[in-house]
């Protein structure tokens, strides 16, 4: 009988099924962060019950944390406090973990693949929604709640409904200026911030096949904000490559031995998926959001559309521009700009800083901006100095600050102001999400360098 691989990696996880209810389903990979892990452990010492696989476990500190001064006392009580609850609990259950100051700490999304932690053919969750971007290795990984990070600490097993399956292909070569964040924008904007809701998504097609690891990660963090349950790529000898040689990555006889196994990991012909959705490269240009939401996003060439021309109701779709000061009909570019964030589990990768630094060399940042450029792990951070980048943006004007979560969302010090407009590589664009009445562009690197150099959204294209 064919198979998907969703449906491949899925089954193999399967401890006991439940009629008419969900799966028991074993988990691989289990990531926890300083936000979601302290009521899960308080749930534990209720119990009296212990962490039954404390190695499948890793903990990292990024969402509370501060990107720069990381060696003094973090000044925030609460983040203080939920930081020093993650050191504890860890150290209590013998539980790998990375807080600040460590060498391989960064944000939990990148230093899991990274150090290879994240493996073809793995089940993996966190408490984030974001865990959808270990996907990228043939994996089945999604994010869970409190109860469930409890549920995985004492059993290794989780309760979950087989999603739907969807395959979203898409072929040809994407042109001057694309990159993996345009290309997972336009297929949010074609079938909205809801569009994928129920489904388990299967990225296939030339595009994926060719983009890089980096790439793939991107596509499919950002599966979550098209409503999806997580989103997926068959892995390949790009993914094999990637991985070989990272510490955590298996050696030897191991190695060749998951190899055979990881090679088996695509989609068999012939196997059915509940949806399936085409798109042709060509049709894809940089892309940059206007709205409140993902789906909320069109061309930077293009227009922000009329009300009966998205798939938003229309009081939604008005509500959200209201808040973001535009006009149907109006075009994004020569708007102001007050903020560029370049980070986060989406975009805060080496080739997320190179793409910046391809854009800035030689240039200056623009007077009207603040930017905050926040590597996504100390790996990362280290790179950036190595390839020469950081001189490229230090000779611009540009400050590289330390690894974190940073202004992905209003948890810590890096915050937009009330009315400001960012042009973020971030994940989420809602009302308030990086801060109090703060207003968010979703765009790629090459977008938020443009920006940072012009002070206005610009077409990156100008600069290529």
């Amino acid at each position: 009988m064919s198979k998907t691989l969703f449906d491949k990696v899925w089954d193999a996880h399967v401890v006991r099924k439940i009629e008419d209810g969900p799966d028991v389903f074993f988990i691989d990979r289990h990531f926890i962060h300083e936000v979601t892990s302290p009521v899960a452990f308080l749930g534990l010492e209720n119990r009296g019950v212990g962490v039954m696989f404390p190695e499948r476990t890793f903990a990292t500190a990024d969402h509370n944390t501060p990107t720069i001064n990381q060696h003094l006392p973090v000044e925030d009580a609460l983040s203080a406090n939920q930081l020093k609850a993650l050191e504890t609990n860890t150290g209590k259950y013998g539980i790998s973990h990375w807080g600040l100051g460590h060498q391989k700490n960064g944000i939990v999304h990148v230093v899991g693949p990274e150090n290879g932690i994240t493996l073809p053919g793995m089940t993996i969750v966190c408490g984030d929604s974001h865990t959808s971007t270990h996907g990228a290795f043939g994996a089945i990984a999604f994010g869970i709640g409190t109860s469930e990070v409890e549920m995985v600490l004492s059993s290794q097993c989780i309760m979950q409904p087989k999603p739907k399956k969807m395959r979203i292909t898409v072929n040809g070569t994407v042109g001057k200026g694309v990159l993996p964040k345009d290309v997972i924008l336009y297929i949010i904007s074609k079938i909205s911030a809801a569009g994928a809701t129920g489904y388990f998504v299967e990225y296939a097609g030339e595009v994926f096949e060719n983009m890089s690891m980096e790439g793939r990660m991107t596509v499919c963090n950002m599966s979550i904000e098209m409503g999806a349950r997580g989103g997926m790529i068959a892995p390949d000898e790009k993914t094999f490559e990637y991985l070989k040689g990272r510490e955590q990555s298996p050696k030897g006889e191991d190695w060749e031995k998951l190899l055979k196994y990881w090679n088996t990991l695509k989609t068999d012909e012939g196997a059915t998926f509940d949806e399936e959705l085409v798109y042709d490269a060509a049709d894809i240009e940089p892309q940059i959001t206007y709205g409140t939401n993902p789906g909320l996003g069109t061309g930077i060439s293009t227009t922000i559309p009329k009300a009966g021309e998205v798939i938003d109701g229309e009081a939604s779709f008005k509500k959200s521009l209201k808040y973001m000061g535009f006009e149907e009909g109006q075009s994004v570019i020569g708007k102001e700009v007050d903020y560029v964030f370049l980070g986060s589990c989406t975009n805060g990768r080496i080739e997320d800083f190179r793409a910046f630094a391809s854009i800035v060399k030689g240039k200056k940042k623009a007077d009207n901006v603040t930017a905050w450029l926040v590597p996504g792990s100390h790996i990362v951070e280290a790179q950036i100095k190595d390839e020469g980048i950081l001189d490229i943006l230090t000779e611009a004007g540009f400050a590289l600050r330390q690894p974190g979560c940073s202004a992905c969302l209003a948890m810590n010090d890096d915050k937009i102001p009330a009315g400001k407009l960012a042009v973020s590589t971030s994940n989420r664009n809602f009302e308030g999400r990086q801060g109090p009445n703060s207003r968010t562009m979703l765009a790629s690197p090459l977008v938020a360098a443009a920006a940072a150099v012009t002070g206005k959204v610009t077409d990156p294209r100008e600069f290529l």
